[in-house]
């Protein structure tokens, strides 16, 4: 049975615009990792030479005090630090950006705040001085425990070395992600199922379980190692699912499944289209006021950053973007949205939608009873077809 999630109250909507913001979180990226993986895309760089923590700290300070006059007042409900490999900053650091996070924002006392984490034995020994600095939920970039398909990823940890950082980690924290990946190159369904059971066996609360994809510009793109076929791999996804399900943990987004009250409460702001700023190299942020909706993404690269982290270009989302934008983010919730929500975070009336509405649901991908709008099974493994109902309603 899957739990239907408690979204956070929601403001209401006018025709004449947003009348009160929906909920606020803040992302703070750090560019830089050890090496860069064959499957990774995202904006993360090999570092070459010593970080200057200090001078990327000033900026990363100069760029959300640039940016306070859009989120003026606003409390922030969750803060997640991502990369590159945020946990390779110094515990100096990481307590210096969150005392300077904590002087320019109104943090929530309960917010949650996410440090992504490797798994290497360097940053492991660091967990209790994250902890310290007021991390409260760490996310452990696993992906295997087998030490051939994680030299096959190029990983730089060992499988015991996953194991140890694991048991470090539940020591310090009480709210531990793992990610976990399946279809690996070469990987067999036995090997699939080793890996879920070992994650399961951890005792961690929250576990993503991700396809490995080929990404466009990556050297697996470009040169593709030897994958599982598609019935394997949905055969490697269907394991999963049952395996986590008997182990207590409920699928509540795409690839997310937890225990009981243990979601990601920072990634459910971005599936329900609350707002969230984002300081750092090649961060994004969208902000909601009574004027609109906008967006913005940081320089990517690290140097540009450095020599200008203050300027934004904020770019308004049009109106006609607002319905596909909404729905690639709530279908990705097993148990959907409320109806009413895309209308009280989007200013749209739900008739905007009802002609794509009606086509997922003659596809049988879509459902719309109880008031929510909710992807049926089928819908959850047919997600990219579904979602482009919706983005036609752009046109």
């Amino acid at each position: 049975m899957i739990p239907v999630i408690a979204v956070p109250p929601a403001p209401t909507f006018g025709e004449s615009g947003l009348k009160a913001p929906p909920p606020l979180a803040l992302y703070v990226h750090w560019p830089w990792c050890v090496r860069k993986c064959p499957y990774c895309d995202f904006n993360s760089h090999e570092a070459k030479k010593p970080v200057d923590e200090a001078a990327y700290l000033a900026a990363l300070i100069a760029d959300l005090e640039a940016a306070l006059p859009a989120i003026w007042g606003r409390s922030v409900i969750s803060i997640f630090i991502g990369g590159g490999t945020p946990s390779l900053m110094s515990g100096k650091t990481a307590d210096a950006l969150l005392a300077a996070l904590r002087m320019r924002v109104p943090l929530l006392p309960e917010a949650e705040i996410t440090l992504e984490a490797n798994p290497g034995t360097l940053e492991a020994g660091k967990f209790a001085v994250f902890r310290d600095a007021g991390i409260n939920r760490l996310s452990l970039g696993i992906q295997s425990f087998d030490d051939r398909k994680l030299a096959a990823l190029g990983r730089i940890h060992s499988g015991d070395e996953a194991r140890r950082a694991i048991d470090q980690a539940l020591t310090h924290f009480e709210r531990v992600n793992l990610d976990l990946m399946y279809a690996l190159p070469s990987q067999t369904l036995r090997e699939a199922q080793q890996d879920m059971a070992a994650a399961i066996a951890t005792g961690v609360s929250h576990i993503s379980a991700y396809h490995l994809t080929l990404e466009p510009n990556t050297p697996f793109h470009h040169a593709p190692p030897p994958l599982p076929d598609d019935d394997l791999a949905a055969d490697m996804q269907e394991m999963a699912e049952e395996r986590l399900a008997a182990a207590g943990f409920a699928h509540y987004e795409t690839s997310a499944f937890a225990q009981p009250d243990q979601q990601c409460r920072h990634n459910l702001n971005y599936w329900t289209f609350g707002d969230y700023l984002g300081i750092g190299a090649g961060a994004h942020s969208k902000l909601s006021d009574h004027a609109g909706f906008r967006r913005d993404a940081r320089p990517r690269n690290p140097r540009d950053y450095l020599t200008d982290p203050v300027t934004r270009r904020w770019q308004t989302i049009a109106a006609a973007d607002l319905p596909g934008e909404f729905m690639m983010n709530a279908l990705r919730l097993t148990a959907g949205v409320p109806q009413a929500l895309f209308t009280e975070r989007t200013g749209l009336p739900l008739e905007f939608i009802e002609k794509s509405a009606l086509a997922g649901r003659r596809a049988r991908l879509l459902d719309t009873a109880a008031g929510r709008l909710r992807p049926t099974v089928r819908g959850q493994r047919f997600l990219n077809r579904l979602m482009a109902m919706f983005l036609a309603d752009d046109a």
